[in-house]
Parts: C-alpha cells; structure tokens; sequence
C-alpha cells in the first residue's frame, strides 16, 4: 500500500470566500469528497478510522477535500450560505487543483451540493457517489416522512443546550462507538472545531430548509447512491428516492449500522466507491443539465414602437438588448438570445438569475422602459448555443402572467435559494398554458 502523509492546507477562493482544501493520491481519477454536516480538514487526520478512510480512496484515486464555507478553515462568517453559493466551493477547488473533470463524492448533507453541481456541471462531472443522503428534512404534504417544524425545533434546542459536549451525538452518527470515550472526544472535537454554536444552528436550519428533490432528474451522470444497512439517522427509502428519481443511479447497502463512512471497517465502502468511480463511464451525445431560465419582456412594447416610429423603437430596443446583455455577463449568465422585446439566458444558479432580471428591470427603467420576468429553474436540453426542453416553457408560460415591472418564480427557484435572504410574496398555485398541474408561483420582493 502507497504510504501517504498528511497533506499540507490550502485555500483558494469562491467569489470573496477562502475555502480550505487538500489534495491525497496521484491516482487518474480526481474525486472530490464533500463532507456532511460540521468538518475541518486538518482535524480529521487525528482519526485513524478517517485516515484509512481517506488513504484507501486515495489509493486509486486523487482525493480533493475541502471545508465548506462557514465551517472549518474556510471563512467562517458568511451567514448560512445558499446551495447554489456551496456549489460555487466546488468549482473553485476544481479550478484550484488544475482538474476539468472529477467524480463527485458526497456523505450526508454533501449529497445535497453533489446533486447541486451535477446538475448545474455535467461537463465537470464523470460520476457521482452519496451515502447517507436524503433530498428533504422538513415535513411536506408530499414527503410525510420529514420532520415536523416542532420536532426540528427541539433538535436545535438539544444542539445548543449540549454545544462543547457533542459526543452525545455518536448515538445517532455511530452507535457501534456510542459509548466510546475516545471515540465521543474526537467527534466532540471535530464539531466544535468545525463551526461556532451560531453558525452550526444556522447550518442546521439551512439544512432543514433544503429540499433538492427538483434538481435529481436532470443529473445524467452515472451515480451510485450507497445507503448504511442500519443507518437510524437516515432512512433508507431516502436513500431509495435519491436512486430511483436520477436516470443513471444505482443503489447498494453498505453492510453497517453507523451513518458515519469511517468508523469502523473502511475497506468494503472504499472499494465500492473507488469500484465505480474508476470504470469508465458512458458518453453522452446530448447534454442535459439544470439551469435557471430568465425570460424578460418590455410591457407595452407594440404601442411603444407605434407611438415613437421604427427608427427610434430600433435605438431604443440596441440600447435594451445592451444593458441586458451587460446584466447577464456580471451576473455569470449565458445570453441565449434576443426575442424582439426580449431576452432569454441561463444561469447556474436562481439567485443570479433574479439578481440580473432586478438589474435589467432598474436599468431599463432609466430609458423609460418597464420589464417584467419570469424565472424558472429545471432540466434542459442544451445544444450547441441554444436550449430546449419543459423548463423553458415553464419559464415562458410565467412570463406570460406578470404585470409590468415584475419578476415571478417558480417554487422550485424559492426553494433553491433558501438562506439567500431574498424576500418572495406568494401568488398561490396557478395554471401555467399547455403545462400539466398547478405551479405554486411568487413575486420576488424589492
């Protein structure tokens, strides 16, 4: 077996944030490991369980870990950051590391940024590995084995109240140690060393808030979704939803009781994630990917070009089609194409997207035009520089309803922005022209 040490601390940047990360291994694959809950990098290596573990990936792999943003080494005041800001992390440590394309590992709440950046990267991702995941926490008419807000509430006050004495939580993260006093000391250390009080509770809620059940079916990388056989911190039908609802998943048991990857035998779940992650996967002829659709429209635009003649309405529509263009490109969106008193792009991410549609709505708003917009995000069929598919339509069929001087979304981008701290007023569900069911729509606040 290779000898590995441990590997030096070192950080790049997402955006204004630090994130701390180590490279393990010279092995072909790249495998980026994103951690569950609370981490720290260096803090790990203490653990012989998480060194064998981390050693035995790197056998056959290079290993990328990082600390998210807010926990660890990272920069730790940041508030609790978004999804779509999480999976920024990524991207900046692939940048960092000199990788184009990687296999995406993640344990726990992890699995949420791995279906995150699959989704939203397809280029950048061979495959991708969760255990331990559930796509939603929070109770919902539709996912009735969540949490209701009460029980969560309590959780929290039982976080806060046992803050600096968190071996306690072994009886659910790895009840085979529960009662291990060494064991009990470095989980205790890893969490109070990976996050303050305020910011784990914060986390936490984010956490809670999380439901990434929308994002699944437009991830096309092969996936291999690994649940504990005995894991009572997660159930299993979680761990069954995640791989019946992403095209190319399978599922496998890992034959333990422990939520927790490294404690114990690592050798079985080292070999079925480097298994997968090695062989070679499938190319794709289309790409399918999740991307957030902005499509905006000037409100009156025929009485306006009537009143002011062709000449004129075509200064004015170069002077639109400029400032949206301007908009899209500081905002990290594509500009697809201009339709006439129009716009449609794509972002990576929701909170860009409203972001660009307010710019657009503010400076279009000084050459006396008003704007509406409809944002919507889901699964795409993306070809050469244009895009197709249902979210598109749904985009376009939102437009449809809004008044002048308005952005509208879907439920699903108020859901993937929650911690964002942007402000929604609830229009109820609506009948979207030529789109089955009712879609729950919101006005995106000023």
């Amino acid at each position: 077996m290779t000898t590995f040490i441990k590997p030096p601390t070192q950080f790049t940047r997402a955006g204004d944030v630090a994130i701390a990360y180590q490279v393990v291994g010279e092995g072909p694959v790249d495998l980026i490991y994103i951690s569950g809950w609370l981490h720290n990098i260096d803090v790990v290596w203490e653990h012989q369980g998480y060194r064998d573990f981390l050693r035995g990936l790197a056998e056959k792999c290079r290993v990328i870990m990082f600390d998210k943003r807010g926990t660890g080494m990272s920069d730790r005041d940041v508030g609790a950051p978004t999804l779509e800001e999480r999976a920024e992390d990524i991207r900046a440590v692939m940048a960092a590391v000199g990788g184009e394309k990687a296999a995406i590992f993640g344990i726990s709440e992890g699995g949420a940024m791995t279906a995150m950046f699959a989704a939203c990267y397809p280029e950048k991702v061979s495959s991708i590995v969760m255990i331990g995941s559930r796509p939603c926490d929070a109770w919902k008419p539709d996912w009735p084995r969540g949490r209701r807000r009460a029980e969560f509430e309590e959780d929290l006050k039982h976080l806060e109240a046992n803050w600096g004495n968190l071996g306690c939580e072994l009886e659910w993260a790895a009840p085979s140690v529960k009662d291990d006093p060494e064991e009990q000391a470095f989980f205790n250390k890893l969490l109070t060393l990976s996050a303050s009080p305020r910011s784990a509770i914060a986390i936490t809620r984010l956490n809670y808030d999380t439901d990434y059940r929308s994002i699944l079916p437009a991830i096309e990388a092969p996936a291999l979704i690994l649940h504990p056989e005995k894991d009572i911190s997660i159930s299993v039908e979680d761990g069954r939803y995640l791989a019946e609802n992403i095209r190319n998943a399978r599922f496998e048991f890992v034959k333990n009781s422990d939520h927790l990857p490294w404690i114990g035998d690592t050798r079985a779940i080292v070999k079925q994630i480097t298994d997968f992650v090695c062989s070679e996967a499938p190319q794709k002829e289309e790409t399918r990917v999740l991307s957030t659709i902005l499509m905006t429209d000037i409100e009156g635009s025929t009485a306006i070009a009537t009143r002011v003649g062709d000449e004129e309405w075509k200064h004015i529509i170069e002077k639109h089609d400029a400032l949206a263009a301007r908009a899209i490109a500081r905002h990290d969106g594509t500009l697809i194409k201009t339709m006439g008193d129009g716009i449609l792009a794509t972002f990576a991410g929701p909170s860009r997207a409203i972001a660009c549609a307010e710019a657009i709505k503010s400076q279009a708003s000084d050459i006396g035009l008003t704007i509406r917009a409809g944002i919507h995000t889901g699964e795409c069929l993306r070809r050469s520089n244009d895009v197709s598919g249902l979210a598109v339509t749904i985009a376009a069929r939102i437009l449809e309803l809004v008044p002048g001087g308005e952005a509208w979304v879907s439920g699903v981008v108020r859901s993937l922005v929650v911690g964002s701290g942007l402000q929604f007023e609830s229009l109820g569900e609506r009948q979207l022209k030529g789109v089955p069911d009712e879609w729950p729509l919101y006005k995106v606040s000023s």
